[in-house]
């Protein structure tokens, strides 16, 4: 039996075994915090009133309200948001898979439209080839919004064989109609391209652009913030969709479905005989979508280039989403509680 004096001396020092607890409460309630995105946190013990500390940044968390009693058992808990990963640096690293061949050159940009993360391989400048007549297209559409004007019934037949049989005559007449290359460079101006020119006089498959500017054009047709009306985006998307069967290849291999719009390019160049190819568009994978921009020059054949722009748009697509999809947290607490948790 108890005796009273051993009674009183428990009810004395009610608050004895207190501060393990609000340090372990604390460590708790800043990892509930965690459930709605990666954070980091720090838990530090000090000697004080046992009273427990809190400051975040993103997200919020809260602690525990300070309790009192002796001896050590404050702690201060703080949340700092994750550091950002630097995703060109993985896709580079990705990269390094891919075994470009002879004097091939590659380049290659990427976004996940859902997460907002992109990155960028290689910053040169490539002929564009055929892909340029989605910009033509995207320039034309403008210019029409501008004037506030539909699209003609003969400027909807040429975009309709330009986009989904890549018919370069008809490429050719929406290319004088917007007023070649210095139509395409002031519609670029406003859709942000800053790193593409217009070819000279007729030369529209020579324009100049890079990896970069080409998902910067995709945005124009598939994101939401676009200077391209819904109309005219969701009508360029839909010929992207419609492409003749024998030119289903490049950025789509990188699908996990067959959901996606794209449109190819692909030239023999006279002066060495190598070949452009280039593929752009917006693949679905793992219930997302991905917008991809794949350019190469120097291939021996166009097969060979068709082979490097699939292997590089599926290692693209894969480096983004692999690492979008991962997220940690950790907890360290000094003195009595420690814990590492991961979260995806």
């Amino acid at each position: 039996m108890e005796s009273s004096g051993a009674r009183r001396s428990r009810r004395a020092h009610p608050t004895r075994r207190r501060p393990l607890l609000h340090s372990a409460l604390a460590v708790v309630a800043v990892l509930g915090a965690t459930a709605a995105g990666t954070v980091y946190v720090k838990a530090q013990a000090h000697s004080g009133a046992g009273a427990v500390s809190s400051s975040s940044a993103t997200p919020s968390a809260s602690a525990p309200a300070s309790g009192s009693g002796s001896g050590s058992g404050e702690v201060s808990v703080e949340t700092v948001a994750a550091p950002e990963k630097d995703h060109d640096a993985l896709l580079a690293s990705a990269m390094r898979s891919v075994t470009v061949p002879g004097d091939a050159a590659v380049s290659v940009a990427v976004l996940d439209l859902d997460s907002g993360a992109d990155a960028t391989y290689g910053e040169n400048a490539f002929d564009t080839a055929s892909i340029v007549k989605v910009d033509i297209l995207a320039t034309l559409l403008l210019q029409a919004q501008d004037a506030d004007r539909r699209l003609t019934a003969a400027e909807k037949t040429y975009a309709t064989a330009m986009i989904e049989n890549s018919d370069n005559d008809s490429a050719s007449a929406l290319w004088r109609i917007i007023g070649k290359a210095q139509g395409l460079d002031a519609a670029n101006e406003r859709f942000g391209l800053t790193g593409t020119t217009g070819g000279d006089d007729m030369l529209w498959g020579l324009t100049q652009t890079t990896a970069a500017d080409q998902l910067t054009l995709l945005r124009q047709v598939f994101g939401d913030a676009s200077e391209l009306s819904e109309a005219s985006r969701t009508y360029l998307r839909g010929l992207m969709g419609q492409i003749a069967a024998d030119q289903r290849w490049g950025v789509s291999a990188a699908a996990d479905g067959s959901s996606w719009a794209l449109k190819n390019g692909w030239l023999a160049r006279s002066t060495t005989g190598l070949w452009d190819v280039n593929s752009i568009g917006r693949v679905t994978v793992g219930g997302h979508d991905c917008l991809v921009a794949v350019l190469s020059n120097g291939n021996a054949t166009q097969a060979a280039g068709i082979s490097l722009v699939e292997r590089v748009a599926r290692t693209a697509v894969s480096a983004l989403r692999d690492d979008g999809a991962s997220a940690s947290a950790s907890v360290s607490a000094s003195g009595s509680a420690s814990a590492s948790p991961s979260a995806s």
